[in-house]
């Protein structure tokens, strides 16, 4: 399955413009990262995984592999994963900030790189 499949198939009709915009974002951010399925969402890879797409029921979170080592200036990160692990939800369009996304995709770039 790929991703556009995926977002056909599993994600409720108000959440796919969120997914979109999370998408769109990603290219833009992390042009050299690959977007594919991988433990049945979508994930982003370069050096490793360092982010996925999570489209539940009630929300829709971008997570990020290393976020307790992201600085989160805008104070949108959640999780209290023991890996490490923090995502951002989102439920509509206005949810999507795009400075701050694009601001935590690009450590989480770099810190895959690192």
């Amino acid at each position: 399955m790929t991703v556009d499949e995926f977002v056909e198939a599993n994600v409720a009709a108000e959440f796919k413009p969120v997914v979109a915009a999370i998408r769109a974002l990603m290219k833009e951010c992390a042009p050299h990262a690959e977007e594919v399925m991988s433990y049945g969402m979508p994930v982003y890879k370069a050096k490793s995984l360092f982010a996925w797409i999570n489209p539940p029921k009630k929300d829709v979170t971008l997570s990020f592999t290393r976020g307790v080592q992201i600085e989160d200036s805008y104070g949108l990160l959640r999780g209290t994963a023991k890996a490490g692990a923090r995502h951002v939800r989102m439920r509509t369009l206005a949810d999507v900030d795009r400075p701050a996304l694009g601001y935590y995709i690009e450590q989480a770039v770099h810190l895959d790189r690192s």
